[in-house]
């Protein structure tokens, strides 16, 4: 998982105000340190949503952004995505609450006992995994600017909730994403840990699945994205290959142009056992401890 050192900003007039306080420094702060003695707790890396400090262009960007993608999702994307959006009461109207009743937080729990965490920005590896382990989802709370609809090299919350959070409230993804982080989350073996750096990238972010003879999305920086995930399903240049855990942890990826390898699962029950077994090698590999 990549890094973040607290310093690094959005291009463009991002509504920086959301993390820039006291909170958030803190916040960024332990997470920074989580793992390390007097650092275990990491619900203090998490920070309150200040929705009230969103602005109209705030809300625009959202309501651009959902507007360009769901339309276009409708037809391909994945299947369990889409029910997840309708199940969380996804909606272009207005940037996602995280808590109260009108929080996608408050149907999570019922459906799968997921739910988003906000966070100030990234969460260095160890960080994020502890929270995948409690199944908790650290979500950034800010949003692009206009200047910067089409790519940011950074996560925000159209990308961590209209991306990832549907699949969420499926039960074998849901498991399967739990069961990743905990064996991420236990694994100081430098070996594993990079094999899973790119499971994740193969599948949770840039993952395709095929259902009812078609390929779809279903990962979140192709849901997210226009460009990528037009790239994904149309390109003559993409190479589509079949899901195998061995193959995709054995694959490298770079992160600064549109994939050109995707592998394509059968169903996410696939994904959820493949991950069960690898977990259970992590964990017998494990050194004792006292």
């Amino acid at each position: 998982m990549p890094q973040h050192d607290g310093q690094k900003k959005f291009p463009g007039s991002l509504n920086s105000a959301m993390i820039d306080g006291p909170e958030g420094t803190a916040a960024q702060e332990y997470a920074n340190h989580f793992g390390q003695p007097g650092y275990t707790d990491i619900t203090k890396a998490y920070i309150t949503q200040n929705y009230a400090g969103y602005s109209d262009e705030n809300q625009e960007s959202w309501q651009t952004l959902f507007d360009r993608q769901m339309g276009y999702l409708d037809a391909m994307a994945s299947s369990v995505y889409l029910s997840g959006a309708r199940s969380i009461k996804l909606v272009r109207e207005h940037i996602p609450y995280l808590e109260g009743p009108r929080s996608i937080n408050n149907y999570l729990a019922k459906l799968t006992g997921w739910q988003s965490r906000a966070v100030p920005g990234y969460l260095p590896a160890k960080a994020f995994f502890a929270c995948l382990a409690r199944r908790e989802f650290p979500t950034t709370i800010v949003i692009r600017p206009k200047e910067s609809l089409d790519y940011l090299p950074e996560p925000d919350i159209f990308h961590d909730v209209f991306g990832h959070v549907p699949l969420h409230a499926d039960p074998v993804f849901a498991d399967f994403l739990q069961t990743y982080g905990k064996a991420a989350a236990t694994t100081e073996d430098a070996y594993h840990v990079e094999r899973l750096a790119r499971l994740f990238w193969f599948t949770v972010e840039f993952g395709l699945i095929r259902e009812g003879g078609k390929v779809k999305l279903y990962g979140s920086g192709l849901i997210s994205s226009p460009g990528e995930s037009r790239h994904a399903l149309d390109s003559p240049q993409v190479d589509r290959r079949p899901f195998d855990l061995e193959t995709v942890c054995n694959t490298s990826f770079e992160i600064d142009h549109y994939q050109p390898i995707l592998y394509v699962l059968e169903s996410f029950e696939q994904l959820r056992d493949s991950m069960n077994q690898y977990a259970q090698r992590i964990l017998n590999t494990q050194p004792a401890r006292a």
